[in-house]
């Protein structure tokens, strides 16, 4: 087997991911490692280090779980950009490494855009409208004229950080959003007909655009004033999940697209995968959420645009290689849609 298989590396924050996509642009599942810090956040510099770590050892897992040698490698993509600067910087270090090693073309590519295109491809869908929701970003973004444009976005923090802040607040470690939906089903399926009277939360949508401060701030207050934590979690997440939907529907709208793919590692939450598809059916559209390994980051998304990107003439050149943290989804041509 001779080198055409395109290697991803994504390090854009906690995960520091490699994923495979071979010749003809199928992904292979990634290997990841998670820095879950006891107490607080994410430390940019401890997760740069996590990633520094663990990078020989997941480059040797994902040859080896897929029986290949490094030159079976033939191009290899890492993330650009966005992301915390000291963790894109492990991952592009290791792609240089990597790529000048085996002499193989290195490319650069775009996080956002990546969620975007592996969802395409896992979903089989066309034109979606993606609803991007993660840690860092909170976006509603659609293609046209050959760019991924941002009609939406949060104002503040994503969605999934204010989730994990809230949840921090209340000594849940990191990662709580997974914790808050567990807690938000318990609740609502031992009151099952519970409303929001007494659990209201400010309106988080202001025109296209989101933000999340206040909601969050607000949630805090009524665990204070003595309602059940569980209660709150339930509330958090349907106030917070009906105005990214809410968003997405008016994306539809204005576009005329008839197509969500939902993104990120909080399209892994039921409730909000499960908002999506109550608002397409009632508009007749579709919406389509890629298995949750391909949600949450990973290199394999990374691998995949880069099959696309390389397979369309673009390479990055050492010197055109550093990390931009503030990369935005439009500042990607898109050519290969």
């Amino acid at each position: 087997m001779t080198g055409r298989w395109v290697l991803g590396i994504e390090s854009t924050a906690h995960t520091l991911s490699f994923g495979l996509v071979d010749q003809n642009g199928k992904p292979k599942p990634s290997v990841s490692k998670i820095i879950r810090p006891t107490t607080g956040g994410i430390h940019p510099r401890e997760a740069a280090d996590h990633h520094v770590e663990q990078s020989s050892e997941i480059f040797s897992r994902i040859l080896h779980e897929n029986n290949l040698v490094p030159n079976d490698i033939g191009i290899v993509a890492y993330s650009q950009g966005p992301g915390m600067g000291a963790c894109l910087r492990t991952g592009a270090a290791a792609g240089r490494a990597i790529s000048s090693h085996l002499n193989v073309p290195l490319i650069g590519v775009n996080h956002c855009v990546a969620h975007i295109e592996i969802g395409r491809e896992q979903c089989g869908c066309d034109d979606p409208i993606l609803l991007y929701v993660s840690g860092g970003n909170t976006q509603v973004i659609a293609r046209l004229d050959g760019r991924y444009r941002v009609l939406g976005e949060t104002l503040d923090i994503g969605i999934g950080n204010m989730l994990d802040k809230f949840a921090r607040k209340h000594g849940i470690p990191f990662p709580g959003g997974p914790v808050i939906e567990k807690k938000a089903l318990e609740w609502i399926t031992e009151n099952p007909d519970s409303t929001l009277e007494g659990l209201e939360l400010p309106y988080a949508v202001h025109g296209m655009d989101l933000a999340f401060s206040g909601i969050m701030s607000a949630a805090n207050k009524l665990v204070s004033d003595g309602k059940p934590f569980e209660a709150v979690c339930w509330s958090l997440q349907e106030h917070a999940f009906a105005a990214c939907v809410e968003v997405a529907e008016r994306a539809l709208a204005h576009t005329g697209k008839t197509e969500i793919v939902l993104g990120g590692g909080v399209a892994c939450n039921e409730r909000m995968r499960n908002m999506s598809s109550i608002m397409c059916q009632e508009r007749g559209a579709t919406s389509y959420c890629p298995p949750k390994m391909y949600c949450i980051d990973n290199g394999t998304m990374i691998a995949r645009l880069g099959w696309l990107e390389t397979n369309h003439g673009r390479v990055t050149k050492l010197t055109q290689s550093a990390i931009d943290q503030e990369l935005r989804t439009d500042q990607t041509p898109i050519s290969w849609a």
